[in-house]
């Protein structure tokens, strides 16, 4: 008997023990929950929970709650758990890598670009990159895939695909023309080369394509990745002039040449292979062509009095060079935030940006910019549209009051993102179509 009550004393205690555990764990995940909840409230008011490009969607009937998504993320708050599932906070944040993708167990994320709200606009392409015209394929940001490990992975793919087709007879001078040495188009090279294809690449600025535009102390956000006959590249956190560096060092080992200042005009079709014109007047032939330009094309202008004087410039390449100068730069993106820090060490920076609020902004860009604004190392005016530049001013409407600023001014900076370059898309015959939550990736 009283072995039988100290069993039963031992099993209660035992079913007590595990019920204060289960309680612990219950009221932890819903205090966990919560403060995902009031992040995503913080998110929307900010504009960052709705995604604007390459993003995880998630399955709540799949998803199992492992956290794994959110271990993987090397972003800040891109995902949580609510309520026992994932999902995502800062949408906007999200730059695509797809790390949540790879790691869910489960298989219970997509990556998909665009949401039911906010079409994106890309050019229809296949499984193979290959686009509606055969043997004109596109790889990298063009395609959606901004990231630069993505692009990297995208353009040596897409050769990949490509060579069988380029290496079949044909009259061209080239089997593969590539334009745009951005990542994509560099490990396309760098994977032609590979395959001993005969090739050229063409580069409308210089070797980097977005890349070099980037300020030159601006840090790059990149991952580990694999370029054809050089090998694994890891690089979490650097310059653009180490990124470049890696670049320039594999394509001089496999002594690969990239045509600078070379844009194209024209890609017309004829004789069973393309033509392409350059605006320089040099014309080349090739049995196919793999596209792997920038999204932005060319920068978006305010169209206003004196933005085509000398002092306006659109990407900032040289900001240790530059000291004692009345600066304004416009936007509220990463580029315009990044440049207006760089900026402010050296000058008198104003800021103008036409909301009440940064959006979409990368974490660090964020704390840095408030930092700056709390120390007064730079001037940011909300609510303001710049509507005119003179040659020792600028001037500035105040959205909400009206109201006209006039300030010294040196330099100008504009930072209003670009515009996809779909006059040239649509005249080679591509077709262009905005997609709405589209699954780009999907187990």
């Amino acid at each position: 008997m009283e072995l039988l009550i100290e069993q039963i004393l031992i099993y209660g205690l035992v079913i007590i023990f595990c019920l204060v555990i289960v309680f612990i764990y219950l009221r932890k995940q819903k205090k966990a929950s919560k403060v995902v909840e009031e992040k995503i409230e913080k998110a929307k008011l900010e504009g960052l929970h709705e995604p604007v490009s390459l993003h995880p969607v998630i399955n709540e009937n799949s998803c199992i709650k492992t956290g794994a998504c959110i271990v993987a993320c090397p972003e800040m708050d891109i995902l949580g758990i609510r309520k026992g599932k994932a999902t995502t906070i800062n949408a906007s944040r999200c730059i695509g890598h797809g790390a949540c993708f790879h790691a869910c167990p489960t298989q219970a994320i997509t990556l998909c670009i665009g949401t039911e709200k906010r079409g994106v606009e890309l050019p229809h392409v296949n499984q193979n990159f290959e686009t509606n015209i055969p043997g004109i394929f596109i790889a990298g940001e063009l395609g959606g895939m901004g990231l630069i490990k993505n692009a990297v992975e995208q353009g040596k793919q897409a050769v990949d695909n490509i060579t069988t087709l380029a290496k079949k007879s044909h009259q061209a001078e080239y089997d593969l023309l590539i334009v745009g040495a951005g990542p994509a188009g560099i490990s396309a090279s760098l994977t032609a080369k590979k395959h001993k294809l005969k090739f050229l690449t063409l580069e409308q600025d210089t070797l980097g394509g977005t890349v070099f535009t980037f300020p030159r102390s601006k840090i790059v956000m990149t991952s580990a990745m694999d370029l054809p006959l050089f090998g694994k590249v890891k690089l979490f956190e650097t310059s653009k002039s180490e990124l470049l560096d890696v670049w320039n060092k594999a394509l001089d080992k496999n002594t690969i040449e990239i045509k600078e200042n070379a844009k194209v005009e024209a890609i017309v079709s004829e004789n069973g292979h393309f033509r392409i014109d350059t605006i320089g007047g040099e014309n080349y032939t090739s049995k196919t062509i793999l596209l792997s330009i920038g999204r932005r094309g060319t920068p978006r202008k305010l169209n206003i009095p004196g933005e085509n004087t000398e002092k306006v410039a659109y990407r900032l390449l040289e900001p240790e060079d530059i000291s004692g100068q009345d600066i304004i730069v416009v936007g509220g993106g990463d580029s315009a935030i990044e440049s207006a820090l760089l900026l402010a060490d050296q000058n008198k920076v104003t800021l103008s940006y036409r909301k009440d609020v940064f959006q979409r902004i990368k974490p660090k860009n964020s704390e840095k910019i408030h930092e700056a604004i709390q120390k007064g190392l730079l001037d940011v005016r909300f609510n303001t549209n710049l509507i005119s530049i003179d040659k020792k001013n600028v001037i500035l409407t105040n959205g909400k009051e009206n109201e006209k600023i006039d300030l010294k001014n040196d330099l100008v900076y504009i930072f209003a993102g670009g515009e996809l370059p779909t006059q040239f898309l649509q005249k080679i015959g591509l077709e262009i179509t905005k997609k709405y939550g589209e699954a780009i990736l999907k187990h």
